[in-house]
């Protein structure tokens, strides 16, 4: 029932966004009440009656055709990830057995390991998973963003960072655009997993604790998180803006890696390259680091 629900909110909020004019269409029926299409206007340029278009949107129509979701995605101009986010609430997996195990415990493989150790004087990476949480980060994404490792084990999570720690509204200096982003992560998380109370609980925390959150919720933005821009204003290496991609790690289902980079040549680039001689481990430290790694995930 919650994921119907779920479907319901989404559909009205992609409606409320789109005028006739953005829909390709001119619909007559005199004043608006409300901004946006009407259930009508959508089911018309989807072609499907208005009832059956209504009945999705209320969450009584379980079994619906891959045929009428792209025609509603079409008709709602949705973009490739809030497609997939369709899919996903209007077709959600069927809990099996199988989905009922306890989760295990991401492991890295030590190739993920030493890969990060590569990149230790060239670019921040951490690796992530769906929910966020830091299973691995290199010492420069630490010096960068916050030292995951010396944190309890809960609190090892990027976006539990940037929207509950003071330290991250200094870090970042469009805070509550990185905040909002991160929140349409989650949400896109949650339409992918609907059944990870850990997931879950780290919504409920988020929408008690910050009160941005429940606009940004309540807005059904998604977004896959996969590229942009952030500008951060640090402690040490002062304004740096660095462009981050992230990457999957297909051979580690659910896990990927979040490598930041500068533009050549930039101030960046040199503030980068002065945090990480400044932070730079020993070399035998850094090895008794990997080791201590690699042995705890075997």
């Amino acid at each position: 029932m919650k994921q119907n629900g779920e479907l319901g909110d989404f559909l009205r909020s992609r409606r409320a966004r789109l005028r006739p004019e953005d829909a390709g269409a001119a619909f007559s029926g005199g004043a608006r009440r409300v901004p946006g299409l009407r259930r009508e206007e959508v089911a018309h340029l989807a072609g499907v009656s208005t009832d059956y278009y209504a009945r999705l949107e209320q969450g009584r129509h379980p079994h619906v055709s891959e045929t009428v979701l792209e025609a509603v995605a079409r008709a709602l101009r949705l973009d490739d990830t809030e497609r997939g986010y369709l899919f996903e609430l209007a077709r959600p997996r069927t809990p099996g057995p199988h989905r009922r195990r306890p989760a295990r415990v991401p492991r890295l493989r030590p190739a993920v390991h030493r890969m990060l150790d590569v990149l230790n004087d060239v670019s921040p990476a951490l690796v992530i998973n769906h929910r966020t949480d830091v299973l691995a980060a290199n010492h420069l994404a630490k010096a960068l963003i916050t030292d995951f490792d010396a944190l309890p084990h809960r609190d090892r999570n990027l976006a539990r960072f940037v929207l509950l720690q003071p330290a991250a509204r200094d870090l970042y200096r469009d805070w509550d655009q990185v905040a909002a982003t991160f929140v349409a992560g989650l949400r896109l998380a949650a339409g992918r997993h609907p059944d990870d109370p850990q997931l879950n609980e780290l919504v409920g925390e988020l929408s008690i604790k910050v009160p941005e959150f429940h606009t940004w919720w309540a807005s059904h933005r998604v977004d896959q998180c996969a590229h942009n821009t952030q500008h951060l204003d640090h402690p040490v290496a002062g304004e740096l803006t660095l462009t981050y991609e992230t990457l999957a790690l297909p051979a580690d289902p659910d896990q990927s890696i979040c490598l930041y980079t500068t533009e050549p040549g930039s101030h960046s680039t040199e503030a980068l390259r002065l945090l990480a001689s400044w932070t730079t481990p020993t070399a035998t430290h850094a090895s008794t680091a990997t080791e201590h790694a690699t042995t705890h995930q075997n």
